[in-house]
């Protein structure tokens, strides 16, 4: 029987079979700000065991400027869609402009957010299932929020955490010189002052230099390159071409 079936091309797999989609590898580029942000959303530590407070961060990829944070009590599509679509207001992003990134949380995938972001002519892209290092900016900022000097192990209240916040984003955005963009601030690029401090930091070391030589060794010291360009997963094309 099995012979004949076979021969009539009618055998199959009987059993259902799960059939994962195909993921691609998300590569996107920033060469300036409010082109290509990144969002997230992590669990600050509540008063009580298995309580939480829940905190939205969009950064820009590009600067690493917080451009929105918002702190709630739970993680919902409604609540991402109205922090999306008043963060993209306050930075008057226009239609077409803007790719924002996230990965596959369930506030990220909602159909709310989604449905705003094409209103609103912003692309959403995602990370692959379970790859962190395709949103690597927004666990980055994440990192350094939760091992910032006096960061608690638990938060007693939602105020308590709010008000950790409130000083934390504008030291990350103004104060925190960041190494990813030449250890300029995140306001400095974001806001285009970074081509006058750079100016300025090449002034300050060429007298360094004219005053004392014998302290540079090898060679007139330079401050750290401007950022051109940030990537989320570099082609490996561009990688190759780079060496």
């Amino acid at each position: 029987m099995y012979r004949i079936l076979a021969a009539e091309g009618e055998t199959r797999e009987r059993r259902s079979q799960l059939v994962h989609p195909v993921y691609h590898r998300p590569e996107l580029l920033a060469e300036a700000p409010n082109e290509l942000w990144s969002w997230d959303i992590t669990k600050l530590l509540g008063p009580a065991k298995w309580t939480y407070f829940y905190l939205y961060v969009i950064l820009d990829v590009f600067s690493r400027y917080v451009v929105g944070w918002m702190l709630a009590h739970r993680e919902s599509a409604e609540l991402a869609q109205r922090f999306v679509e008043e963060t993209a207001a306050k930075q008057q992003i226009p239609p077409g402009q803007l790719t924002l990134h996230a990965d596959r949380g369930t506030s990220m995938t909602s159909k709310p957010v989604a449905f705003l972001l094409a209103d609103l002519g912003i692309t959403k892209t995602h990370s692959r299932p379970h790859v962190s290092n395709d949103n690597p900016y927004s666990e980055s900022q994440f990192k350094t929020l939760k091992y910032r000097p006096g960061f608690p192990g638990r938060f007693l209240s939602m105020e308590e955490a709010r008000s950790f916040c409130c000083a934390f984003f504008p030291w990350y955005n103004a104060e925190h010189h960041h190494s990813g963009i030449g250890f300029l601030t995140p306001e400095a690029v974001h806001t285009g002052q970074a081509p006058a401090l750079h100016q300025m930091r090449s002034e300050t070391l060429a007298v360094a230099y004219a005053s004392h030589p014998e302290r540079f060794v090898r060679q007139p010291p330079t401050p750290p390159p401007l950022p051109t360009a940030a990537w989320i997963n570099k082609p490996e094309q561009t990688l190759e071409a780079a060496h």
